[in-house]
C-alpha cells in the first residue's frame, strides 16, 4: 500500500510539472516541503455500521506531500491540468474551488466509494501547496498481537522527484 499511495503521489506531481527533488520527511509543517507517510487504524462497523472496533492488524496509509514557493501561475495550470487528468483517468472530482484574489484553490478527489482519496490544496499567501493520497485499508502479514501503533506505522516514502522523460 505504500508503494501505492506513493505512486499516486508521483503521478499528481508528474502531471502538475513540478521538477523540484523532495526529500523523504518534514522539516517545518505548513512552511517547508513535506513529503511523508502516515498510517492509522481501520475500523469495523459491525452488523449494523455502529460498532467502533478496529480491525488488528488492518491499517490506512497516507502519503503527504508539499511544496513551498509554487507561484500562482504554476498553482492554477498545475492544479487545472491535475483535475482534468484525474477525471479522465476515472476518479470522481467530489471538490474543486479556483480561489479569487487571495483565496485559496482546492481539489478534491476519490474513487472506489471513497476508499482511494487525494486533495490538493494551494496557499496563495505563502504560495504554498499541501497534496495527499490516502489508500484503502490493507493488512499487514507481520503485525502480530501486542505490536503498538497501527500497521503500517515505519514506513518511509522514497525521494518523489520529476520523471525524466524522453
Amino acid at each position: 500500500m505504500a508503494a501505492r499511495a506513493f505512486q499516486r503521489s508521483q503521478d499528481a506531481y508528474d502531471v502538475m510539472g513540478f521538477k523540484r527533488t523532495v526529500k523523504p520527511g518534514v522539516e517545518k509543517i505548513g512552511v517547508s516541503t513535506e513529503n511523508t507517510f502516515d498510517s492509522g487504524f481501520c475500523y469495523d462497523g459491525g452488523m449494523l455500521g455502529l460498532e467502533d472496533k478496529t480491525v488488528d492488524g488492518a491499517y490506512r496509509l497516507s502519503h503527504s506531500w508539499a511544496l513551498d514557493h509554487v507561484p500562482a501561475s504554476q498553482a492554477a495550470s498545475g492544479l487545472r491540468h491535475l483535475r482534468r487528468h484525474l477525471k479522465d483517468s476515472g476518479w470522481k472530482v467530489t471538490s474543486f474551488r479556483e480561489g479569487g484574489r487571495g483565496q485559496d484553490w482546492d481539489l478534491f478527489v476519490q474513487r472506489d466509494d471513497g476508499a482511494e482519496r487525494m486533495s490538493f490544496t494551494w496557499f496563495p499567501d505563502r504560495e504554498y501547496l499541501t497534496a495527499g493520497a490516502t489508500v484503502p485499508c490493507a493488512y499487514d502479514p507481520a503485525w502480530k498481537a501486542g505490536d503498538s501503533g497501527p500497521a503500517g506505522d515505519h514506513e518511509t516514502p522514497p525521494v518523489l522527484r520529476p520523471t525524466q522523460r524522453d
